[in-house]
């Protein structure tokens, strides 16, 4: 696995690119594709999730608040929260088996 030349990490002001050698580099790059596949897979398991940060996207900016962080703890800690949820994913299986069904 080659080393980047160009295009260093983003963030990464004055990247050094002699900071790791080449097995740790290889090590590192290894361990960052492993743990992408580990969150791609836990968030395969998980459709809620994607259903939780949507709804909360979605009326993030429909409201637009000043102050997000209050938002977001009001948001996540509303207990009327996992019956709303509970509502979009029906909603959204309900929405792709009728477009499974209008594939098949």
């Amino acid at each position: 696995m080659a080393r980047p030349e160009k295009n260093q990490p983003q963030g990464m002001e004055e990247y050094d690119l002699g900071a790791l050698s080449d097995e740790q580099q290889i090590s590192l790059s290894e361990y960052k594709i492993k743990t992408r596949m580990g969150n791609e897979d836990y968030l395969r398991q998980h459709p809620e999730i994607n259903v939780l940060t949507s709804s909360f996207l979605r009326e993030l900016l429909l409201r637009r608040p000043n102050n997000v962080r209050e938002f977001a703890a009001a948001y996540f800690t509303n207990p009327e929260l996992p019956s709303t949820e509970k509502l979009h994913m029906l909603h959204s299986d309900e929405s792709h088996a009728a477009k499974l069904s209008g594939e098949l």
